[in-house]
């Protein structure tokens, strides 16, 4: 078990939207997400990461997407149920990295965030988060985290 402590996300104008979905159909909910925000000439600047709002064991993940975006100024009208963060900062992070199957790992790992929290005494603060990243290589890999006191 590979965690690490202290870790961050930190990222501007960020968009967010609230999601219901089977966790195989995340593909189906990030692409209505892009497709909202290029409808209203939006532009994405970084990578999609997402934060798991009800149970992981849930067999309906409620989910909130958020894509960095280019722009300061936000003028997607209130129906479409995007929000955006001028700056989006979570730190004090517990993180594991997650490199094979995401199906598969991610029940691992969570239970190991889980495990890590309860034997070093600490309170979780925020949701899960995952973020989909990149390497210098070019390999992608996920990071799931945890905010903890």
């Amino acid at each position: 078990m590979m965690i690490a402590e202290n870790h961050q996300i930190a990222y501007r104008n960020v968009a967010s939207k609230l999601y219901n979905f089977l966790p195989e159909e995340i593909d189906l909910a990030l692409t209505d997400f892009v497709s909202i925000l290029d409808g209203y000439g939006y532009q994405i600047t970084g990578p999609m990461f997402f934060s798991i709002i009800s149970d992981p064991t849930d067999e309906v993940m409620t989910a909130e997407l958020f894509l960095p975006i280019k722009g300061k100024h936000f003028t997607i009208p209130k129906e479409a149920e995007v929000n955006f963060h001028s700056y989006f900062l979570v730190d004090h992070m517990l993180t594991t990295r997650i490199k094979g199957d995401f199906e598969v790992e991610a029940q691992v790992k969570y239970w190991e965030l889980m495990e890590y929290m309860n034997t070093h005494e600490k309170t979780q603060k925020t949701p899960i988060f995952v973020e989909y990243k990149k390497s210098r290589a070019g390999q992608t890999y996920t990071e799931m985290s945890v905010g903890v006191l």
